[in-house]
């Protein structure tokens, strides 16, 4: 019979040796009918997996606990054996002694125990035992056929009310606490948002001040810098600013402008209602208002070029503004920093240049001499806020002059911080890298003197205008003949890719439809001083600055190109090229270049064609043969000599018909020929 204990959940259970022959009966019936739904049914009992809850914070937040390891786990469970009960052990008495002493019988069997946990694994292996029978009697007592297993009744544990209910309150009184702190920390952060709405925060916009502008602070005031240090700036000006609140400031419009502990002779600026800001910014009163360099290049009283140099993106002759907000200010008198910068650098270098007409520096103008009667004017033009007319600017401006003279500033300021390799990380810079291997690459003694010359952005803008100059000259050249040369056709094509001094033109010479026959083509490089055409037969020819030689070049080509054309046009016909002279010698001397001339034979000989192409115009006269004034007389008998051409006769051009000189001149030889 099966007794259990007080606690069916962790009581003790002693068996008797009927009921443990009853549960091995039992159990080998059960696995028996069990195996059958083996297939069919699979039971797996596992451990649960999440850990116990510690603690669950106000928000909802739990805790767990960290899982033990397998060593807590084994020391937990030892833990739980109680090793002083020895019921259950009256049944194995017996057993053992009767093992005992058949092992004293034996000596061969008997080995005493060493091991100082043998007990403790004796019993864990009848607790083990004990586990495993209680399984069983729970399985079977699962299927309610065998075996019902009664649980004790227990006395139900007093339930506390009222303690319960005060947990419960504390809890959301606690909860309750923390939602309305956060609730009341929106409600502030809402009002905070709507305020700095309608006026600016004032850390914010000098959060915003500082991403673009350098800042420091000196004492109690906040300073920054305008100047161009960083890009190796020497120019002595100073760009400082200074930067207060605006509430403060207006409070403060009594009393002197600027900060005690300020040294800047400064002028402050009233509060404005047009662009509320936080800050207000106080800058020198020589950076106030609006500056630009104007750049002219006049002959006599004509300006040729203009073009104005600022560092803003804005007009030229717009107002200074002064509601304008901080970032306009500031930028405004950078520009004015950097034109007055630059125009003191320009000023210093025209002084200390050598030019066969020295240059002139007077007041905020310099003037330098380009070519003969061209001069050179830069003017630094500065507009207060207290003007009221505004800078007066040119309307003829020209784009590509501005842009290659801010390309000067930009490669200036780049050299100034990008020092060319190999030099030294601190000290003072070494040598270039040219001449650096100019020991391994045996450079001569003009080759080191060529490194060390360079130079000065003034000789660079010089420069520059003359190439502008030269290549305006180019320009209306050859714009003037293409408009009085009608026949041939003059095309010029302008590489788009050109450096600030060097640009290059092509130039070709044709006829309307007759282009696949003879088309002339050269190259004219134009240079600061001069000219290099490059023609189609490889002749190099250089030229000076006057226009009136590559006027004279073009001519010469011009009429080049029709003798060319003349003979191409003859091998289509058939007929025979006798003679040609690109530089006739013969006839009125031309006013620009020479004369070019060629002689043509029809397929039979019977007639000539005489061409003379010249600046005024072309002359053609033909020829016959036999001579029709051949009589003979008692000195010439013989009809031979009839052969000999006749005398040319000039052709009436104006009066031929055909759309250009080609074309006539095609109709003109099918019309001998024919005849």
């Amino acid at each position: 019979m099966l007794t259990c204990g007080d606690d069916p959940a962790h009581g003790d259970y002693t068996y008797t040796n009927e009921a443990l022959v009853t549960l091995v009966v039992t159990r080998v019936r059960f696995q028996t009918r069990m195996a059958t739904y083996a297939s069919a049914v699979k039971v797996s009992v596992e451990a649960p997996i999440e850990n116990q809850i510690q603690e669950i914070t106000y928000d909802g937040q739990e805790i767990y606990q960290a899982p033990l390891t397998l060593s807590e786990n084994l020391a937990k469970i030892a833990q739980q054996i109680d090793f002083s009960k020895t019921d259950g052990e009256d049944a194995t008495e017996l057993e053992n002694g009767e093992k005992a002493e058949e092992d004293v019988k034996d000596p061969a069997n008997f080995q005493s125990s060493l091991w100082p946990w043998d007990s403790v694994r004796n019993k864990l292996r009848n607790a083990l035992t004990e586990v495993c029978v209680l399984a069983d009697v729970l399985a079977v007592a699962k299927e309610k056929r065998y075996m019902v297993l009664d649980p004790v009744p227990q006395e139900k544990p007093e339930e506390k009310h009222l303690i319960q209910v005060l947990a419960k309150k504390k809890a959301l009184a606690g909860a309750a606490q923390v939602l309305l702190m956060g609730a009341d920390r929106m409600k502030s952060c809402q009002n905070e948002s709507a305020r700095n709405r309608s006026s600016p925060d004032f850390h914010i916009e000098l959060l915003r001040l500082r991403q673009n502008w350098r800042l420091k602070k000196v004492s109690n005031s906040i300073i920054g810098d305008l100047s161009y240090r960083t890009a190796g700036s020497k120019y002595s000006q100073s760009g400082m600013f200074e930067i207060t609140k605006a509430e403060e400031e207006e409070k403060s419009l009594t009393s002197p402008p600027g900060s005690p502990n300020s040294s800047l002779p400064v002028q402050p600026t009233p509060p404005s209602t047009k662009n509320a800001s936080a800050l207000r910014v106080t800058i020198p009163s020589e950076l106030e208002g609006y500056a630009y360099i104007e750049v002219l290049c006049k002959k006599d009283q004509e300006a040729l070029c203009s073009a104005n140099l600022n560092w803003l993106n804005t007009g030229a002759g717009n107002k200074p503004d002064p509601d304008k907000n901080w970032q306009e200010k500031l930028e405004a008198a950078q520009n004015v920093l950097f034109c007055k910068e630059l125009f003191s650098q320009l000023a210093r270098e025209a002084v200390h240049l050598r030019a066969p007409i020295p240059h002139m520096v007077v007041g905020n103008r310099i003037m330098a001499t380009v070519f003969p009667g061209i001069q050179l004017i830069i003017i630094l033009r500065h507009s207060t806020g207290n003007d009221k007319k505004p800078v007066p600017q040119s309307t003829d401006h020209d784009h590509v002059l501005e842009h290659s003279l801010h390309q000067l500033l930009r490669e200036m300021h780049h050299k100034n911080t990008h020092h060319p390799f190999p030099h030294p990380s601190s000290g003072p810079l070494g040598p270039s890298k040219r001449r650096c291997l100019a020991g391994p690459t045996a450079a001569d003694r003009h080759e080191l003197l060529e490194m060390t010359k360079s130079q000065t952005l003034l000789e660079q803008i010089i420069q520059q205008a003359q190439h502008f100059v030269m290549r305006s000259r180019a320009e209306y050249v050859l714009d003037t003949i293409a408009k009085e040369v009608k026949d041939p056709l003059i095309v010029t094509h302008w590489n788009a890719l050109n450096s600030p001094t060097q640009s290059s033109v092509r130039i070709i010479i044709l006829t309307h439809g007759y282009d696949q026959i003879m088309r002339t083509s050269l190259v004219v490089h134009v240079n600061e001083k001069s000219l290099k055409c490059v023609c189609k037969d490889g002749r190099v020819m250089h030229m000076s600055y006057e226009p009136q030689e590559l006027r004279n070049l073009l001519m010469c080509q011009i009429n080049q190109h029709q003798i060319s054309a003349i003979q191409g046009l003859a091998k289509c016909m058939g007929w025979q090229f006798l003679a040609n002279s690109p530089h006739l010698g013969l006839g009125a001397v031309e006013p620009l270049g020479n004369a070019s001339s060629c002689i043509l034979a029809s397929p039979i000989g019977d007639r000539m064609i005489a061409v003379r192409c010249e600046q005024t115009g072309i002359q053609v006269s033909i020829a016959h043969s036999p001579r029709k004034d051949f009589f003979p007389g008692r000195l010439v008998r013989e009809r031979k000599w009839e052969n000999l051409g006749g005398s040319f006769k000039e052709v009436r051009w104006d009066k031929m018909e055909g759309k250009n000189f080609l074309n006539k001149m095609e109709l003109l030889m099918a019309s001998l020929t024919s005849s």
